[in-house]
């Protein structure tokens, strides 16, 4: 707080902040939007899912009434609606691709493998892939921070970033990464957006993302400005589900793939997901109010 502090004294023409930081500045009146023009809200698709709508609202309370307000998003879900209600007057939408859309430049390729051998598979794939820095991404914290103690007992350079790091251990590691220090960065989704890093070569799903959005943003990390890239799933039975939804929404069959002498176990069948008679029986009828009698 104290450098903002010291900077906000000085004047600031531009403000780049959190909903929450911001409304900390302006409840303590150490700065001042009744002269903003330009209201930008960037992640707009986050916004609502992170629970920023309420420091929103109390935001819009000190810009003006007559400005600009702009909403940036490579997703946008209909839930968006909602929160462009709280700051839009009459809006315009400008798509420069239709929803779903993914990268010309990015590869995408999927590796099926039981469960208890995606470990390997990686491994196995980091060791036969031209990759020279990679990006992998895990559902939760625990889960990066145990992939990344097993790729670096493999004399792997990997370095893992999460919420539970400090913003200095954050930073460190993304300099560290980016600097070639590191050729693996194990991240959550905190790492799928906001970062710009040029030259990734690949993006590598260690656990398919369960919002099909999510799948958009991780794999927008490689294959930037114009630069090629490949993005790898890796894909256990229990997941089909997953990325089912994802090729729906992208709207494209993603290729299977498998790696030559690799030790695969025997993947049973995708499991079909069961239709709604086959889940509750046909002896049952539906009430609108969401409970089922006989």
């Amino acid at each position: 707080m104290v450098p903002q502090l010291q900077a906000l004294r000085g004047g600031a023409s531009l403000v780049i902040a959190t909903p929450g930081r911001l409304l900390d500045h302006l409840e303590r009146r150490t700065v001042n939007l009744s002269q903003v023009h330009t209201l930008i809200l960037d992640e707009a698709d986050r916004m609502l899912d992170m629970g920023f709508a309420p420091a929103l609202r109390a935001i819009l309370r000190y810009v003006p009434t007559e400005r600009q307000t702009m909403l940036f998003s490579a997703t946008l879900p209909s839930e968006i609606a909602q929160l462009g209600h709280l700051a839009l007057k009459n809006p315009v939408t400008i798509r420069l691709a239709p929803q779903g859309t993914t990268a010309d430049t990015v590869t995408q390729m999927l590796y099926p493998v039981m469960r208890n051998q995606k470990n390997d598979l990686l491994l196995a794939m980091l060791r036969t892939i031209d990759a020279h820095s990679v990006l992998i991404f895990c559902r939760t914290k625990r889960g990066a921070d145990h992939l990344a103690r097993f790729l670096q007992t493999n004399d792997l350079s990997v370095i893992p970033m999460h919420s539970d790091l400090s913003q200095a251990q954050r930073n460190a590691a993304l300099h560290g990464f980016k600097s070639g220090r590191y050729q693996i960065m194990v991240a959550t989704d905190i790492a799928a957006r906001g970062l710009d890093i040029r030259k990734i070569s690949h993006v590598i799903n260690y656990d398919v993302p369960q919002h099909t959005e999510d799948y958009v943003h991780r794999i927008g990390r490689t294959g930037r400005h114009i630069d090629v890239g490949d993005a790898y799933t890796i894909l256990s039975p229990d997941e089909e589900r997953f990325i089912a939804a994802i090729e729906r929404y992208i709207g494209r069959k993603l290729p299977r793939v498998q790696i030559p002498d690799f030790p695969y176990e025997k993947l049973p069948p995708p499991v079909k997901p069961k239709t709604f008679m086959e889940r509750f029986g046909r002896h049952r009828r539906f009430i609108p109010r969401g409970r089922f009698r006989r």
